[in-house]
């Protein structure tokens, strides 16, 4: 009796190791698939060669969309990252812009966050392809969609932090934007990938208006 009791524990444990991290294993294997075949994400309605998959905003009138991952995602206006009630139900829809951080429009820091930090089964509950964007590197397109307008960002910076480190505000502290960028967008999420042990800071700096 007492070894059925253990298997089962095991094969919870297994059950609930799988339900937690299957999404992240999902994307990392799907991501890993498309380098190999060469795949390479464009934004458009249609595919225009064999190796290409176009990515299309769910709207113009705030939106993200990341190539390299194939991200794409609607963004939520102001929203307390704070309050778990309003940001929960938020990142359902997709991505939320913290309350404080600027607009695209404007002088300052866009700061979105992707996932959940309250908990880490929230982590990969909602936008599983964001839990890619460690993938990303110096000089990776980011685009958004604003107001009918795509404006197009270039990552200069990714940092790993501290979970109580992060920080919403609408501009960027020296250690994050050297270089003195007037107008940025920055993307949180957990690290490593599907965890809230840490936070990955993801920085980009606007490249046209």
């Amino acid at each position: 009796m007492l070894k059925i009791v253990s298997w089962l524990l095991i094969i919870l444990g297994l059950a609930l190791l799988i339900f937690i991290f299957g999404p992240v294993i999902k994307e990392e294997i799907k991501y890993s698939f498309d380098q190999m075949s060469r795949v390479k994400y464009v934004i458009g309605t249609e595919q225009l060669d064999t190796f290409e998959k176009p990515l299309t905003p769910p709207n113009t009138d705030f939106s993200v969309i990341i190539p390299k991952i194939g991200a794409v995602a609607a963004i939520s206006e102001n929203i307390d990252p704070k309050d778990s009630s309003t940001y929960l139900p938020a990142l359902k829809n997709g991505l939320v812009q913290a309350t404080g951080s600027a607009n695209p429009d404007n002088d300052g820091n866009i700061y979105l966050f992707a996932h959940s930090a309250d908990t880490f089964w929230h982590v990969n509950t909602y936008n599983t392809k964001f839990l890619l964007i460690d993938k990303l590197a110096l000089d990776d397109e980011i685009d958004i969609f604003y107001k009918g307008r795509l404006i197009k960002y270039t990552v200069f910076s990714k940092k790993i932090i501290e979970t109580q480190a992060a920080v919403f505000t609408g501009s960027l502290d020296p250690d994050l934007n050297p270089s003195g960028f007037i107008k940025t967008l920055t993307i949180e999420t957990g690290y490593p990938a599907g965890t809230t042990f840490k936070k990955l800071i993801v920085t980009a700096w606007q490249v046209n208006p």
